[in-house]
Formats: structure tokens, sequence, C-alpha cells
């Protein structure tokens, strides 16, 4: 048996590609849509993808089991438990608790484990031609290294009305009547790592096993007494903020996303060309480099989405593309950086990149605005803005400020004053100029606090 995972840093994603070296078939599971590596994976070991399967209905970016069987040609698994809400809306076999799928020698079992979402599977895998019995893992959001996959954002991101304590009961039931059935040394495959929102304590690790977590992760004490309510309040208490674009990505990927197919490279438009369109409003212009850059001198009407390692996630805060679907240009270093930018906005639905440019020379300029913590102190301001997560707020935090996340802030405009300055800061200034990009997009007079919270408190510590 061959296994492979294939990680994206960005959203902190894990896929899998499983496959029977007897027979050359493979599976991809939890694929993402820009699909080459599945590809190449496939052709470098000299198989060929015959199924595509995932564990649920995602949240943190857009399935590509459609995209890679549209590609391949290979048939589509997707769960058909859970409610009558969270049924997929697209063609695709429906499997159900003990249902198997077979790949020449390796049996894959999908068990239902709702509580992350309602029809939540995980798959056991048996390698048949070691063993008769599973000895792997495909926990999807269920079981990660350390923590559990969160049960409120159905309530957070989609609009469920507490649906966060049912979540967590069937969590307690899963972990008792499925993940705690098995041996200890089941190796456990999970679908994130460190850094995603789809829990609260992820772990780096990108593997643990039923037998670690059994004896070391926080809820086994819970377990081990069979203490349902407590195991609930410490689920609920301290999730991270859900992204606002969560929602999108449920509605999307339960329906069924738009399947790409071969995409065009993309073209390098002259400085004439994008000048022109910027300044018509006929494109979006994506600013790509860090912040510190920016704050030096950016395109007119800019978003501010850096390239250094979470394109897609800070694209997903600063851009919707159900309120617009302006082509954008991109800035990138080449045609090969571009397509890396393209691939990683995909992967959240945005897709909208057409062209790209080299430079920002010869493109109408503007200096974003930015306040000292020295200004700050006798600064009039219609609302000081903290866009760090709420469990940073209230760590600390400046006093006075307003705690809205910079992944929520384009989806909650009403809860910002209509007229005035509006300071942001988040703790080193990068989430802040995405959000703030974001937010002078749609007509608001925003300083960026210059250093953020960590400048703020080194400031105040020096007094």
């Amino acid at each position: 048996m061959l296994l492979e995972r294939i990680y994206d840093e960005d959203l902190a994603q894990a896929s899998y590609f499983i496959g029977c070296q007897a027979t050359g078939e493979a599976i991809v599971i939890d694929g993402r849509r820009d699909v080459q590596e599945y590809l190449d994976l496939a052709h470098r070991h000299g198989m060929r993808i015959t199924a595509v399967a995932e564990t649920h209905i995602h949240a943190d970016y857009l399935s590509g089991t459609r995209e890679i069987a549209a590609v391949t040609g290979a048939p589509l698994y997707v769960s058909g438990e859970g409610s009558p809400d969270w049924q997929y809306g697209f063609e695709a076999n429906r499997l159900h608790h003990g249902d198997v799928i077979t790949l020449g020698n390796i049996r894959i079992e999908a068990r239902h484990t709702p509580g992350h979402t309602p029809e939540h599977l995980i798959f056991l895998v048996t390698d048949g031609a070691f063993s008769d019995d599973p000895g792997y893992m495909i926990s999807g959001d269920f079981i990660f290294a350390g923590d559990l996959g969160r049960p409120d954002l159905l309530d957070e991101a989609a609009g469920g009305q507490d649906t966060r304590f049912e979540g967590a009961k069937q969590i307690f039931k899963s972990l008792k009547d499925e993940f705690l059935t098995l041996p200890d040394y089941v190796l456990v495959l999970p679908g994130h790592g460190a850094g995603s929102a789809c829990g609260k304590s992820l772990g780096a690790l990108p593997a643990t096993t039923v037998g670690y977590e059994r004896h070391n992760a926080w809820w086994s004490q819970y377990l081990e007494r069979d203490d349902e309510q407590g195991f609930i309040d410490e689920m609920l208490d301290g999730q991270p903020d859900a992204h606002a674009y969560f929602a999108r990505m449920k509605r999307e990927n339960r329906d069924g996303p738009h399947v790409l197919g071969n995409l065009q490279p993309l073209t390098e438009m002259t400085t004439d060309q994008a000048r022109q369109a910027i300044e018509e409003e006929r494109a979006v212009f994506i600013d790509t480099r860090p912040h510190t850059e920016v704050h030096r001198g950016t395109v007119v009407g800019s978003l501010n989405i850096p390239a250094d390692g979470k394109p897609a996630s800070f694209g997903a805060w600063a851009y919707d593309p159900e309120r617009e679907d302006r082509p954008m240009i991109v800035l990138a270093e080449d045609a090969e950086d571009a397509e890396y930018q393209r691939a990683h906005l995909m992967r959240v639905g945005i897709d909208a990149v057409t062209t790209f440019v080299t430079t920002i020379e010869g493109l109408p300029q503007t200096r974003p605005a930015t306040i000292s913590p020295a200004e700050l102190e006798n600064f009039d301001s219609a609302l000081l803005l903290d866009v760090r997560n709420r469990s940073e707020h209230a760590e600390d935090h400046i006093p006075g400020s307003k705690q809205l996340s910079a992944g929520r802030v384009l989806w909650n405009l009403d809860e910002l004053p209509q007229s005035g300055p509006i300071v942001t800061y988040c703790q080193s200034g990068r989430r802040n100029s995405v959000a703030a990009s974001a937010l002078r997009r749609e007509g608001y007079d925003v300083r960026e606090l210059e250093g953020s919270f960590a400048g703020w408190s080194e400031y105040a510590h020096s007094r």
C-alpha cells in the first residue's frame, strides 16, 4: 500500500493519496481544487486515480473532489449520512456507515462520526496484503493531533441555531462508540494541523494514534469518567473566531463547487493596460508584497494579499466573490509566481485571477494612512478596531478598542461607524494590512496603527 499526505501550509489542510501497488488503483481523499499534484503523484507511482472521496462538507476550503473526478473520470464518494439540510446537492455515490470502497488489496470503510458536522465520516483503511484489520484512519475533522473538530461551525459560519450543543454531544458519542473501540496502534491521519480554525488547539504533528489520544488528549479524562457535560463545557469554551468565508465554503461544497477544467495560462499585462484597467475600475489589483513594503506605497484601490505564506486565507478575508466578479490583476515576480497565487486563491473559490504584472511602477499609487502609538493618544477616532481573534483581545488589548477579527470585518460592516476615521491594529501589522485594504475599498477612512499591538505595547511600557 502507498499512502501519501499532501499538506497545504496556507490553510493547514491535509489531503491523502492512497494506492494499491499491486493493481495500480488509487483514491484521493479531501483533495483541493488545484489538482496537478495528485495527477503527478499518480504518474510518478505508475497509478491511476480510480476513486475520489471526502470526509465531510468542508468549511475552510473549496473541495476539489468534483475537479479531480472531472479530470480523471473517477467515481465520487460522499457522505449520505446526516440531517436533511446538509445533504450533498450533486451526483455522487453516497456512503453510509459501514460501506466499503475497495482498491485492489486495500479496504476503505466509512464510519459515521457526527459532531463536527452531521454527515461527517472517517475512513478506516486496511492494507489487505499485510493484515485483515484496519491500521489507519483518515479522520477528517473528527480527530486532530491533540484536539477535536469544533462542533460550532454551523452556528458560527452557516447560520445554525445552537447546533453546537448537539454537535458536542455527538462528538462525545462518536469518541465513545467509534474511536475508543479501536486498537491503540491505529494510526490517525487528520485533515488539519496547527493554524487551522477548525479546532482550538490543534497540534503540529502530521499524525497521532488512537492510543496516544486515548491516554493524553484533553478530552480523555471526560470519556474515562463518562462526564458528558464536563466534556461539552470544555469543548465549547475558547473556540477561535470562525472566518466569515466559511459560510460560503459550506454552501458551495454542499451544492457542488464549480468545475474549472483546463485553465489557460495567465498572461502578463503591460503597464499601460494595467493602468487603464485600474483607472476605469475594470479590475481589482492585488498587491502581494508584505505590509512593510505596501506601507511605502501601493496601487490605488488595491487589496493587500501577501503571497508569503497564506494567500488563500488572506484572500478569503479581503475579497468576496459573491459580491463582485471583476477580474484580478496580481503583482507577481514572474508567470510561475502568478500561477502559484492563482492556485492558492482557487482553493477558497476565488477564480477571478486572469492577469499579472511584475511591477507597480507606472501605475496610480498611494501611501496607506498610518498613525503612531504616540499620535494615537490624542487622536479622535470614530473607532479603534482590534482585528485579532477574540482570545487575543481577551488576553490583552488597547483600552477602548472593539474586537472584530480580520476574517469577519468585510461581512460585518454594519458594526462600523459610517463616518470618521477608524484606527485598526492586529498583533504585528500583517493581518491588519489585509483588513485595512479591504475596508478602504469599501470607502472607509482607515489609519493603520504603526507596529500594531506589539508596537503599542512597547511604547506603553517605555513610558
